[in-house]
């Protein structure tokens, strides 16, 4: 890793504008080589609540700034992220592994959300509502909540982070967030450009330790935090949504996903082929919106099939800062072999492999292709989040729809046709927050990201994403004399 900027590769928890240390340190491991690229110092409880503490006092002087001095200095976070773009990449590719021209893509797409932000904080409008009475007038205001306590995962460690701290300081939040340990470095470079940018001490604060009982329960339950925010598995989901409900925190939850692809019989087939590999193979397919089935409807199933193996089979896998690398590792050797145990369950049942399967490597697994699969299989029953496609047939539309929305998830779906009336009646039958239409890339900071069932509850990006840091408040004002 050759960095431009030294300066961006931090080792300290970022806490009131202060980089902290601890007595201990976590190795930060590059999951393609193994080698351990950094020592983070280990930050504990207390740090934790100093955080939020320092968050809670840079409040009252944060959310009084205007919003036009807010969006100023979040349009020079923005562009010093896109100055920085390069090296940013660089730490990111190191720590988690994704080609490095991905890398490059989330970068951009992390800064994309401070510039939205940024701009959206000057549109955040009240309203004036009829009075029952001549003597009245009834206004509604909108107002930031307060400290947003924030954990993300390791799959996107820059994007899942600025999408959730540009919402909340764009609403005029302070935030505090505690990145995976498996790649604090990306976030620790946004907190030192954050302060090049001059966002003021405490306003953004993150916190790098391995105690997650402990830093979540504070995060959680910190009487300061008015608002928790997590991206992550169900599993964990549920568990800080029950440690929040104590308090009554405001929750917004982005979880697991089992995104169905359905390829129809007059669908552009080469198209769908293209959006298929885009959205299934991406961060080898360490997404929680990437592809997990793909259903093809019997007329198509071997015309699809055979272009889909064959441009399967071509992906290059290799180092994330190799050239021409299309597939990085996986983030670990255990994550492997969980991929490597559902395809291996479901073979036992009858699904057939015809590319990949092969035994892991250390952290990287194969691009894979599993045919003759059904939607009781385990690997089309859980969540992949590796670079596995299962292929189910089927029938008509009426089947393929009952089997996407057989899923206690709701984060994510695709389908590929062109009958008008097909595209309506799918869009809305399909049981996700979030469709793709003859399309697999559909985030982007204007749209809102978030789903249904048991993948979450808010949105973030977009105009709607503001309002998940704001709460509503009702004026009346009497005592008018006409």
């Amino acid at each position: 890793m050759r960095l431009h900027d030294d300066a961006l590769l931090k080792h300290f928890s970022y806490i009131n504008g202060s980089w902290h240390s601890s007595n201990t340190q976590l190795p930060v491991t590059n999951p393609a080589s193994g080698e351990v690229i950094a020592r983070v110092h280990n930050a504990d409880v207390e740090q934790t609540e100093l955080a939020v503490k320092s968050a809670k006092a840079a409040f009252a002087d944060w959310s009084k700034t205007s919003a036009n001095e807010r969006a100023a200095l979040m349009q020079k976070w923005y562009a010093l992220m896109m100055q920085h773009q390069d090296d940013l990449a660089q730490i990111l590719t190191a720590e988690q592994g994704k080609p490095l021209g991905e890398a490059r893509g989330e970068i951009a797409y992390g800064a994309a959300f401070i510039q939205w932000f940024a701009e959206e904080a000057k549109r955040v409008y009240g309203d004036t509502i009829p009075a029952p009475s001549g003597d009245k007038r009834i206004l509604v205001i909108k107002q930031p909540v307060g400290v947003v306590a924030a954990i993300t995962p390791w799959n996107f460690p820059n994007a899942m982070i600025s999408r959730k701290a540009a919402a909340a300081l764009a609403a005029g939040c302070t935030f505090v967030v505690r990145p995976a340990t498996q790649t604090p470095l990306s976030a620790l470079a946004m907190a030192e450009l954050a302060e090049r940018a001059g966002i003021p001490a405490g306003v953004f604060n993150v916190v790098v330790g391995d105690d997650a009982r402990g830093m979540g329960k504070v995060l959680t339950q910190h009487p300061d935090v008015a608002k928790f925010t997590f991206t992550g598995s169900t599993q964990v989901g549920r568990q800080l949504i029950s440690q929040c409900a104590e308090g009554i925190k405001k929750v917004s939850m982005e979880l697991g996903g089992n995104a169905p692809f359905i390829v129809f019989d007059d669908a552009d087939i080469d198209a769908a082929v293209q959006g298929a590999l885009d959205s299934k193979y991406r961060n080898a397919g360490q997404t929680c919106v990437c592809t997990n089935r793909i259903f093809v409807q019997n007329k198509v199933l071997e015309a699809f099939t055979e272009k889909f193996v064959k441009a399967v089979k071509a992906l290059k896998v290799g180092d994330g800062m190799s050239e021409g690398t299309q597939i990085g590792p996986m983030i670990s050797s255990q994550a492997a072999e969980q991929v490597q145990d559902l395809v291996i369950q479901s073979v036992a049942q009858g699904a057939k492999v015809v590319a990949g399967g092969t035994t892991p490597q250390r952290n990287f697994y194969q691009p894979t292709v599993l045919t003759q699969v059904r939607n009781d299989m385990p690997i089309a029953c859980n969540e992949i989040f590796g670079p596995v496609s299962p292929i189910i047939a089927f029938e008509n539309e009426a089947d393929v729809l009952a089997m996407a929305n057989d899923t206690e998830y709701g984060l994510a779906a695709y389908f590929y046709a062109r009958d008008i009336g097909r595209i309506w009646r799918v869009a809305e039958g399909l049981e996700f927050g979030m469709v793709g239409i003859n399309e697999g890339l559909i985030s982007n900071a204007a749209a809102p990201f978030g789903g249904v069932k048991q993948s979450g509850n808010g949105r973030e990006g977009s105009r709607y994403g503001l309002d998940d840091y704001l709460e509503i408040k009702y004026l009346c004002l009497g005592g008018i004399n006409l």
